[in-house]
């Protein structure tokens, strides 16, 4: 059984950082691709940021380009972080992991979800 469990959100002044964790277990790791996507309430979900297990590649959005980073760790148990910079009010949201078998800026290519973390950045 694939499960997702994320963790680390909490509330931030803008300026500052948050490190976002998401423990994976139940699935072959290096052949997916693992994603951060967020949710503001009434808006559409975002694909934050994703990594290629295979090849480690990286997607970032052009919203978190530079401020975001996606690792993950899977020399000891299979972990996916995402270390967020320079945080914003407009980076509050729900942020979810959720993996896929490719690398893709597209929600609906990502098949198993966490449960979400929830990220408030006050002005």
């Amino acid at each position: 059984e694939v499960q997702l469990q994320a963790s680390g959100g909490g509330l931030v002044q803008a300026g500052g950082s948050l490190r976002l964790s998401c423990a994976v277990s139940g699935i072959t790791f290096d052949d997916y691709a693992m994603s951060w996507i967020r949710q503001v309430p009434g808006k559409e979900r975002e694909v934050v940021s994703c990594t290629s297990k295979s090849d480690g590649s990286t997607y970032y959005a052009d919203s978190v380009k530079g401020r975001f980073t996606i690792s993950s760790d899977s020399n000891t148990e299979n972990e996916v972080f995402l270390q967020m910079n320079s945080l914003k009010p407009e980076d509050t949201a729900v942020y979810y992991c959720a993996d896929g078998p490719r690398l893709s800026p597209r929600e609906n290519d990502y098949d198993y979800w966490g449960q979400g973390t929830l990220v408030t950045v006050s002005s």
